[in-house]
């Protein structure tokens, strides 16, 4: 299901040298205060390197990646949970987590309305989502985009409202925030 045809794995040892987390205290102002005791999933998370400064914030901090090499970077980092899978089908039971976040993976994955599905399933009642992604509708993001179709990473970006368009439940409190060439979907559950 994976998109990537290797490059992660070549790139994992060296990926916090060159792409490091875009203003973390953003993602941290948007999620609110989860509960302590909750759980917090950073989905297609890599290497940990936002889920890093997470840890504390909840009392649990996974990142379920499909890539084995950047795992293995994120078990580096103390209190980060590494588990192998894909976001189509993760390995978690209904409602589990208090939040989800994606950073910057969207565009990577093979099927996103399975993945969207997937993030809202594990996501608690009264608990968020948020979806970090470049906006697609900034020309620095479009020679982004054909720069990793040239690279043969075969991304797909879609644009904030495409993205939000995925969440079916009519339920779902949905907005948009942008800044720069980041956008951040912020979905809560009823």
């Amino acid at each position: 299901m994976n998109r990537d045809p290797g490059h992660f794995k070549w790139l994992a040892p060296y990926y916090e040298r060159f792409i490091q987390p875009k203003a973390p205290e953003l993602i941290l102002a948007q999620l609110g205060l989860p509960q302590p005791e909750g759980a917090l999933l950073d989905a297609g998370g890599g290497t940990g390197r936002v889920a890093q400064f997470l840890v504390g914030k909840t009392n649990q901090v996974v990142v379920a990646d499909l890539t084995f090499e950047m795992l293995l970077e994120a078990r580096w980092k103390d209190g980060v949970t590494a588990i192998h899978s894909h976001t189509e089908e993760l390995p978690f039971p209904d409602e589990y987590f208090c939040c989800v976040i994606m950073v910057d993976a969207l565009h990577h994955v093979v099927d996103q309305a399975a993945t969207i599905r997937e993030l809202w399933r594990v996501l608690k009642p009264g608990g968020r989502v948020i979806i970090e992604e470049p906006d697609i509708r900034r020309l620095r993001v479009k020679l982004l985009a054909l720069a990793e179709k040239l690279t043969l990473m075969r991304s797909h970006f879609l644009s904030p409202r495409q993205i939000l368009a995925l969440f079916d439940d009519d339920r779902a409190r949905k907005r948009i925030e942008v800044d720069g060439w980041t956008a951040w979907m912020i979905l809560e559950k009823a």
